[in-house]
């Protein structure tokens, strides 16, 4: 099939290299830069745990219109770099290109094919101008849930560190022949894919760490075990999931996991830096408006209070603002 991958970046690297790995024809969407230069010059190196791989002569662009059309476009960019490039994605579709967004957080299309009280409303948050719903028809979208940690090391190499899963679902919970088709493709690839009746659930499940974990790393440069082991950042992470939780029970969703499995889960992943931590750090701007503006506004929508993701939400758009104000990074050093 072909396969275009918008954003050669760590999780978007890794799935479209083990994706022409398997035989797939994968083009690249990367912006210009010594990460597009590297994979055009020497491919795309993955640094596994147990093995290093090099995908050579693949089709990496700067721009998406000169692309072919494609039957599968896997949007990898950060939920904030897809508003300006919405209109853009739609050089790639045929009527039956499918659509796999695997952004963290809570999608924009949360409410598309819901059938509750809020069916069709769009989130703010994440599309706060509705350029994503006016170019991307909810027909063609199939949620993905990304469980696997990997990082950019240097232009033209991804370290995996850990993890394979990348469940999918319709959003009408529906079994349908695309969506086992690319389950099924994902699987030959080598990664872990099942369907699911409920992509909602999962993408809360997942959400429910990424709102917590990620803004303390950013706010504290601390990774997460150390998160875990602390008992005050412990505690207050798993008071920004209960609130989260109380908010997800409100439409509907049952998590399978209790908050304290769900946080010895990050915890047993180690010395990890989450993304936004690894964002801080290299002066790119935070993903604020997924992780956590979405729960914000998802608590004004089901009258569900926040104060503590409200709290986190506050000082870590602040630590953005500051970031991108003065046009720097932050990280530790050592004064030994």
């Amino acid at each position: 099939m072909k396969i275009c991958v918008i954003g050669a970046g760590a999780i978007g690297g890794l799935m479209g290299a083990k994706l022409a790995l398997a035989g797939e024809q994968i083009t690249f969407i990367e912006r210009e830069g010594p990460h597009l230069a590297a994979i055009n010059k020497n491919g795309l190196k993955l640094l596994m745990p147990d093995e290093e791989l090099i995908v050579r002569d693949l089709n990496a662009l700067a721009d998406m219109d000169k692309a072919e059309t494609q039957d599968i476009v896997i949007i990898a960019v950060k939920a904030y770099q897809i508003p300006p490039i919405a209109a853009k994605m739609r050089a790639l579709f045929e009527p039956n290109t499918v659509v796999i967004t695997i952004q963290n957080g809570l999608p924009w299309w949360y409410f598309h094919k819901y059938g509750g009280e809020f069916e069709g409303q769009r989130i703010h948050a994440v599309d706060p101008t509705g350029e994503i719903d006016a170019n991307i028809e909810p027909e063609r979208i199939i949620g993905c849930v990304v469980y696997p940690a990997a990082e950019v090391v240097s232009p033209g190499i991804i370290k995996h560190v850990e993890g394979n899963r990348f469940p999918v679902g319709e959003l009408d919970g529906s079994h349908s022949e695309r969506v086992e088709r690319i389950s099924q493709t994902l699987s030959k690839a080598g990664f872990k894919s099942f369907v699911l009746d409920d992509i909602r659930s999962e993408t809360w499940l997942k959400a429910w760490g990424n709102l917590s974990f990620n803004p303390i790393s950013a706010l504290t440069q601390a990774t997460l075990v150390d998160i875990c082991q602390f008992s005050s950042t412990r505690e207050l992470a798993a008071q920004m999931m209960a609130e989260a939780q109380t908010i997800a029970n409100k439409l509907g969703v049952q998590f399978r996991h209790t908050i304290e499995k769900r946080i010895a889960g990050a915890e047993s992943v180690g010395k990890h830096k989450t993304s936004m931590l690894q964002d801080v750090e290299a002066g790119r701007e935070l993903e604020i408006e997924a992780l956590v503006g979405t729960v914000v506004e998802f608590g004004k929508l089901t009258n569900t209070p926040t104060p503590h993701i409200d709290a986190v939400y506050a000082c870590t758009k602040l630590l953005d603002k500051v970031m991108r104000e003065t046009k720097a990074s932050l990280s530790l050093q050592s004064v030994a």
